[in-house]
């Protein structure tokens, strides 16, 4: 096992796991991911699914979607269409396949300057007002940078988006909205991996459930 300059655990290819309902279209193919004590093997997950990985508080829900962003040392084999992580620069993999955290760091002095220069994110779907692009993230609430920080990473076009949380400090109207703007983007196509200790919206979003085991190790669940 040899340590890259990106911080992976290399590992040469793993035989191809077999997904539980065998996306049509696998996108992300994760064939053997170890990290700390969570590991998985043989999941996948395919264009326009969304996934709710679920797991009591401390079980790892976090670290998972870390390494499955390459932001910290891993092992294993993971593949996005088709294509390695090992066989791509670190940064291209995070802009394919990009994490959102529950606390998303801002570093500019107004919110505009996190987004590409030329994207039109759509604020008002999440009930947002456009003079928040000149205001310091600071000085916004936590909800508002929440949501925010979705857009902010949807305007990357991203294969894969993973939120950790992201209606945690929403109430029930931007909720709905953010849900809403989720089921629109995987259904033009995109791949949704999300974190959520409420079961109502697990089951209203879910096509695809994700369990970290007592174990450690994520598994296939059934609706």
């Amino acid at each position: 096992m040899l340590k890259s300059d990106t911080g992976r655990l290399c590992a040469g290819p793993q035989a191809r796991g077999t997904t539980t309902k065998g996306a049509t279209d696998l996108l992300l193919d994760i064939r053997q991911l170890r990290v700390g004590r969570v590991s998985a093997a043989g999941l996948g997950a395919g264009t326009g699914e969304r996934v709710l990985l679920a797991g009591p508080s401390g079980s790892g829900k976090s670290l998972f979607f870390r390494a499955l962003a390459d932001l910290i040392p891993w092992e294993g084999e993971v593949r996005l269409d088709g294509t390695s992580v090992h066989e791509q620069p670190a940064h291209q993999w995070r802009r394919r396949v990009m994490l959102v955290e529950a606390d998303s760091a801002w570093w500019a002095d107004q919110v505009r300057d996190h987004f590409p220069p030329d994207s039109d994110p759509p604020l008002e779907a999440l009930g947002l007002s456009t003079a928040l692009l000149d205001a310091a993230p600071g000085r916004i609430s936590s909800g508002q940078r929440q949501r925010l920080a979705v857009l902010r990473a949807l305007a990357r076009a991203p294969a894969v988006l993973m939120l950790d949380e992201p209606t945690a400090n929403l109430d029930e109207t931007s909720t709905a909205r953010l849900e809403s703007l989720l089921r629109d983007w995987t259904a033009r196509g995109g791949l949704l991996l999300m974190t959520s200790h409420e079961p109502a919206q697990q089951r209203r979003l879910a096509t695809r459930f994700w369990q970290v085991g007592d174990d450690g190790q994520v598994r296939e669940e059934g609706p």
